[in-house]
């Protein structure tokens, strides 16, 4: 597909551009090549995003849960008709493989036939009451408008985890894509109106945070924010949103550890760990920045993991590991971190720079980077880089490996490779995460399941799986009383 050269704001089903008139490029990050020019939204675009989503709230509020579930599944088989239509555009966008894009495509697919098959899900419960001749139950309720603001990093699958269950569950949402993936959301949105989804039902706005997601998160009218991203952004929506008590769930990335053991099998540890730092160029909540490794394994595992690390293809085409990161602003801070780590003592095992041959020097690369030597309360062991960089750490056994991986403000995820179910469950009652993997990698969260965090990567809320619909959603109690009297 041929990227289009304007990518424009959607309201009331129909693409608009900016009230300004104004645009920005959205580069390719394989390449710095301009892809084409996206709207450059303000307040005004906010607000008449606001006023579309408030005037369809009531029709699609009172519409069956049924009824809109089967929006959502026509809506998904329409995705699984056109999969390699947006697989391309998330290549585009992102500068993936095709290969990997079609992967997030296919969790997609999973999740909105899941999402829909809730419609018919759509559980309260019906109990007692201590009242003679009465009982009570619950029942769920939109929350009303949601604001739906999303990262760069898995742009299609981001735009349904926060989209599918909203709309399910009778909200109408504004959503701000990163400024990074524009097409992406737009392409969904165009996707949803196509399969019948009433006007002004989702909405989706272009721009920069400090332009048009700021007025979003501080008009009234939001009755709902769903936020992923960094924590300071997270800081400012919980406390802005709560002038006007509109609910916020936060999902703000992590720190996260994989812990080797000495009775691991350290071939499959070095693999789960290899992928969990640079799949997706390290752009992952759930990436594994932080490796801890017992000491009587340690060289050994240090060995395996950069002979992999070294074997690994940078690229876009469908037979390399990893692909650049998404724009140059990024590039810059993960270089100044890497830096400021080896001048406070850290050393690297390898990559620690941009790549400037022939084929990578136009995109945004950065080598695959193992740093070791890193005091656990620096700043690159505590701050999310969002990147291809991990480090190693050596411990002396389960307390020690524990003891460090909770030494962290964030809480997303966390592995452990052992051959003892003992350590297994010490660890999985022990460590402070929201998902936990034995044997595995820190990511791969699976669409029915809740993903999210504890400490400072959220809320406490979860998206997705059936807990999405508690984000989404108000809990009524209703009691109904009958009189035998008058029969």
């Amino acid at each position: 597909m041929t990227y289009p050269k304007k990518v424009l704001n959607f309201v009331d089903n129909k693409e608009v551009p900016s009230v300004s008139g104004k645009f920005f490029a959205k580069i390719n990050p394989a390449n710095g090549k301009d892809l084409g020019r996206v709207a450059r939204s303000n307040k005004k675009d906010a607000s008449l995003a606001i006023e579309s989503a408030t005037r369809a709230f009531d029709r699609w509020s009172q519409t069956p849960v049924v009824e809109r579930s089967v929006l959502l599944r026509e809506a998904t088989m329409l995705i699984q008709k056109r999969r390699k239509e947006i697989a391309e555009i998330v290549h585009l966008e992102c500068g993936k493989s095709t290969k990997d894009a079609a992967s997030e495509v296919g969790g997609v697919i999973e999740l909105g036939f899941f999402m829909a098959g809730e419609g018919r899900r759509f559980y309260g419960k019906t109990t007692t009451s201590a009242v003679p001749n009465r009982y009570a139950m619950t029942i769920r309720q939109p929350v009303g408008i949601c604001m739906l603001i999303i990262p760069a990093n898995t742009p299609i699958a981001n735009v349904t985890w926060k989209a599918f269950p909203a709309l399910l569950c009778g909200n109408c949402a504004v959503m701000k894509p990163s400024e990074d993936t524009p097409l992406t959301a737009l392409w969904l949105a165009k996707i949803l109106a196509e399969v019948g989804l009433p006007m002004g039902v989702f909405n989706v706005v272009q721009g920069f945070g400090e332009e048009v997601g700021a007025p979003l998160v501080e008009d009234g009218r939001v009755d709902l924010i769903s936020f992923t991203g960094s924590v300071n952004v997270g800081k400012y929506i919980q406390k802005t949103a709560g002038e006007h008590l509109a609910r916020v769930c936060l999902e703000l990335g992590g720190k996260n550890p994989l812990v080797v053991c000495d009775d691991a099998d350290l071939e499959k540890a070095a693999e789960a760990a290899v992928l969990s730092a640079f799949s997706n160029a390290g752009q992952r909540c759930a990436s594994a920045s932080r490796i801890i490794v017992f000491e009587k394994v340690y060289d050994e595992f240090r060995k395996l993991i950069l002979a992999k690390t070294k074997e690994l293809k940078i690229g876009t085409e469908n037979d390399d590991d990893l692909g650049p990161v998404i724009n140059a602003q990024q590039l810059k801070q993960m270089l100044e971190a890497v830096g400021k780590a080896k001048k406070e003592g850290a050393r690297s095992l390898c990559g620690g720079d941009r790549l400037t041959d022939r084929q990578h020097k136009k995109g945004f690369y950065m080598a695959p980077t193992i740093l070791e030597n890193v005091d656990p309360d620096a700043e690159i062991s505590q701050k999310e880089i969002f990147g291809p960089i991990t480090c190693l750490y050596k411990v002396k056994d389960l307390d020690g490996a524990i003891d460090l991986a909770n030494n962290i403000s964030f809480g997303l995820t966390a592995a452990i490779h052992t051959n003892s179910i003992h350590r297994g469950e010490v660890f999985k009652n022990r460590i402070q995460a929201g998902v936990v993997s034995i044997n595995g990698p820190t990511y791969g969260s699976e669409p029915h399941m809740p993903f999210g965090g504890v400490k400072n990567s959220g809320t406490g809320w979860r998206e997705p799986g059936t807990e999405a619909l508690d984000v989404y959603s108000e809990w009524k109690t209703v009691y109904v009383k009958h009189l035998p009297e008058k029969i």
